[in-house]
């Protein structure tokens, strides 16, 4: 009889799926317990952060830090407290069985607990500019993150349900200008929002409007100082001088591979129980951007990274 070769595959008892701050913190506190956790960093090692300028509202950082170069703190603080790194992306998670099941593009796996911290991607317009200028250069998806860099200056916010009358309403307390455009002639948000920016003098709204380019004439033409914006009605354009523009047409979830596998919302976030980290299946944990919808903060992340971890200990004593 001709030899089969047998691949063994790699168990753990913590996988952690993702490398952003939720990812990292979660590796930090499994290793620091003597887990010897698994990161499985996902097609984008290090998540948003690593597109993130200059850094100001991270605990421990008199001045403001790169993301990149935080992110990159994060995962060297996680491998020097005994977390290993595996470069390679999920591609099904086997749930029913146990140990769970898990197949990478490259690799396998089985782990007896896995924390989910896949986080989401903020949408883009896709117009000419966004890309170039997203950053440091004056676009954004996050007026908590980089509101304050815009004091006294003269922004627009894309956009017209909850989050992008949020940011507008936040940067509206800081700027001298927040311009909202919006392609409807109406405001999708909660009544309660749409009352509160309504009496905002400092908020002007540009109706049935698209922005079609964002661009810099300045001479070094590093930072945004215009967006040209088209009528929906008569494609008519028009420049309009800003400072920064921000992006709020929502965020999708990295969640594709959980779809039947956990509970998702509608938005597709992953459901985890009220002030837990816990999902609907048991052992299963999800932290960060992937499970919060609403925050989607750095430091926050940090914290349900924590939180998964301290949880999935938790599971894992339960199972001896």
């Amino acid at each position: 009889m001709e030899a089969v070769d047998v691949v063994a595959v790699d168990h753990r008892r913590i996988i952690i799926i993702g490398s952003g701050p939720a990812g990292y913190t979660a590796a930090i506190y499994a290793a620091r317990a003597g887990h010897q956790p698994l990161i499985i960093t996902g097609g984008a090692p290090g998540g948003q952060m690593t597109t993130t300028g200059d850094v100001e509202n991270y605990p421990g950082f008199a001045e403001p830090v790169q993301g990149f170069q935080l992110v990159t703190d994060m995962q060297a603080q996680a491998e020097k407290c005994g977390a290993q790194i595996e470069y390679d992306v999920i591609v099904d998670i086997d749930v029913e069985a146990r140990p769970f099941r898990l197949k990478g593009e490259i690799g396998e796996w089985t782990a007896d607990t896995i924390i989910i911290a896949t986080g989401a991607t903020a949408r883009w317009l896709g117009v000419p500019g966004e890309a170039e200028f997203r950053g440091s250069g004056g676009v954004s998806a996050c007026a908590t993150c980089d509101g304050p860099f815009y004091k006294g200056k003269i922004v627009a916010v894309v956009g017209g349900g909850n989050t992008a009358v949020e940011e507008a309403i936040h940067l509206a307390g800081l700027c001298k200008e927040v311009h909202l455009i919006h392609r409807r002639d109406y405001l999708s948000a909660e009544k309660v929002l749409i009352e509160r920016i309504s009496r905002l003098p400092n908020v002007i709204f540009h109706w049935r409007c698209q922005i079609n380019s964002i661009g810099s004439e300045s001479e070094n033409g590093k930072f945004v100082d215009h967006v040209n914006i088209v009528k929906v009605a008569d494609d008519s354009m028009t420049k309009l001088v800003v400072d920064g523009v921000f992006v709020a047409i929502g965020h999708d979830p990295a969640t594709t591979v959980l779809n039947g596998k956990v509970e998702l919302d509608s938005a597709g976030y992953v459901k985890v129980a009220p002030g837990r980290t816990q999902t609907n299946v048991p052992g299963i944990f999800a932290a960060g951007d992937v499970a919060d919808p609403h925050y989607r903060q750095a430091v926050t992340a940090a914290g349900m990274g924590c939180m998964a971890a301290l949880d999935a200990e938790r599971y894992l004593g339960e199972l001896c």
